[in-house]
């Protein structure tokens, strides 16, 4: 059996399609990646995140960005759209565009069965090579976990896990505290 060659494109390629089109889509090294829907509970958990940080950041230099904004990693030449993200006002956009971010501190990625290993490793490794990236986060919606890393040096990531709905930590990359309770209030386990 012969293999069919996948189509690639080019950025500019991408993003002509991408403003056309009725549903979002990663870029990755020439590929077009269709994003699928998340859950109701992968949905709550992202608005109430999204929730704790519009309320901590308030009167601050940030903007906290959710799940349709996409973003660009040079280095690996990826369009992305993060769950949830925090950037630093003014907010740098990818050249020649008006709707794509470049520099976040901080992302969260609610996991899911069919992302969890990539949101993990290969996600994660092009998000490090965003040089203003320092904190991530990965929260499993299925149980009260969530997965922390926190930048130390260039090539240093500092992990930290929390399993208690008591559990508190804080944001050390925009000072904002998070209580998994709050985190998950109203979800059913």
């Amino acid at each position: 059996m012969i293999a069919t060659p996948v189509k690639t494109y080019t950025p500019k390629e991408y993003l002509e399609l991408e403003t056309k089109s009725t549903i979002r889509n990663e870029y990755r090294n020439g590929e077009i990646i269709p994003i699928t829907g998340g859950t109701p509970t992968h949905n709550e958990i992202i608005g109430a995140l999204t929730v704790i940080l519009r309320l901590a950041l308030k009167g601050k230099p940030l903007q906290v960005f959710v799940t349709d904004q996409r973003l660009w990693i040079p280095e690996r030449q990826i369009h992305t759209y993060p769950d949830v993200m925090v950037v630093p006002r003014p907010i740098l956009l990818q050249e020649g565009r008006k709707d794509t971010v470049t520099q976040p501190v901080f992302i969260a990625e609610v996991l899911s069965n069919s992302t969890k290993n990539y949101d993990r490793d290969e996600k994660f490794a092009d998000y490090r090579t965003i040089p203003s990236f320092q904190e991530y986060l990965l929260i499993d919606p299925s149980k009260p976990h969530v997965e922390r890393y926190i930048k130390q040096s260039e090539h240093q990531w500092l992990f930290i896990e929390y399993e208690s709905l008591d559990d508190r930590f804080m944001l050390s990359s925009i000072g904002v505290e998070i209580c998994l309770a709050d985190l998950y209030e109203n979800i059913e386990f």
